[in-house]
């Protein structure tokens, strides 16, 4: 009984899901969708699983690759994967540079201004190198997180944007256009786990029907390949069966208005 009552639950949940997409394409439109993997270095079969459940669903994909660590059979492996598949640069060696005490950041803490810009720059060269027009200028902090004073140097680095994590509205900050990811898939206190289908589904519906949303936001769908299990695919393929039914899934070119060779 218990069970019967919990997954009727949940199929209502979707079905509120459901509701809640069909009511925001009524007012405003489809919703817009964009998916960002983070912590890409090599091709595994994690990451294959992904690229081929992108492709099946006609999801451009935006991973976010560490340059340090770059293994550089990936640039050919994306090559050969099917689907649409930009590269975005993860820092540089997703390497914790926090303060004793504060929280794990590599864009910031311990480290002085002038080395971690060199280090970003050479990051990007080194992934616009291997992925060329696959390549896209966008930082994506590990940890999700930048100081100040790293933000402000992005534009004479090159980068065009900046994607993080939270509920901040997508805005241009001079020459950087700043769009966040808004759901992820897991939970990373006590090391990473899937987050569960029912608070993914609530977060998901409070974000849709916030009322002060900029109804014209992309939604930023969050995940990291190498921590996947098994509960976590299965809800990504209904996740993303449910939002395509009214949502159009849009690449990290159009989010950050970057208009990309085609080579």
């Amino acid at each position: 009984m218990v069970c019967e009552g919990r997954e009727r639950g949940m199929d209502e949940a979707w079905a509120a899901l459901d509701e809640a997409l069909e009511k925001r394409a009524r007012a405003n439109g489809r919703l817009r969708l964009w998916w960002r993997d983070d912590d890409a270095v090599r091709w595994t079969p994690a990451l294959a699983r992904l690229v081929a459940l992108a492709e099946r669903f006609g999801a451009p994909l935006a991973l976010a690759v560490i340059p340090a660590g770059l293994d550089p059979r990936l640039a050919g492996a994306l090559r050969d994967a099917g689907g649409e598949i930009a590269v975005l640069q993860h820092g540089f060696a997703h390497r914790n540079a926090a303060l004793p005490g504060g929280r794990a950041v590599e864009l910031g803490g311990d480290r002085e201004t002038p080395d971690l810009v060199r280090d970003l720059a050479m990051g990007r060269e080194t992934l616009q190198a291997a992925f060329g027009p696959r390549f896209h200028p966008v930082m994506v902090p590990p940890w999700n997180r930048i100081e100040p004073r790293i933000a402000e140097a992005l534009p004479d680095l090159g980068f065009r944007g900046l994607s993080a994590f939270g509920a901040d509205a997508e805005r241009r900050d001079g020459d950087v256009r700043v769009a966040h990811a808004h759901l992820d898939v897991l939970r990373w206190k006590g090391g990473a786990h899937f987050a569960g289908e029912a608070k993914l589904l609530a977060e998901t519906r409070l974000w849709l029907e916030h009322p002060t949303k900029d109804r014209a936001a992309c939604f930023g769908l969050l995940t990291h390949h190498l921590d996947h299990d098994e509960a976590t695919w299965d809800f990504l393929e209904r996740f993303l069966t449910h939002l395509l039914r009214h949502a159009r899934p849009v690449s990290a070119a159009e989010v950050f208005g970057l208009e990309v060779a085609r080579g």
